[in-house]
């Protein structure tokens, strides 16, 4: 458990548990590779289509 912030605590010791940042949540990277990989797939079709077109003038 992390443990809380008071000012007018002691500092906490310089222990690696004490050093270590939070992580993202799961969800959210999962949310993030998926909109990645969806917005890369989008910019593909989007350059296929005026590939595509390009070559009809």
């Amino acid at each position: 458990m992390t443990p809380t912030w008071d000012p007018l605590d002691k500092p906490l010791p310089d222990t690696p548990e004490n050093r270590r940042e939070d992580r993202f949540p799961r969800g959210l990277v999962i949310r993030l590779f998926a909109y990645l990989v969806a917005g890369h797939l989008v910019a593909a079709f989007l350059y296929l289509l005026f590939l595509v077109g390009g070559q009809n003038q």
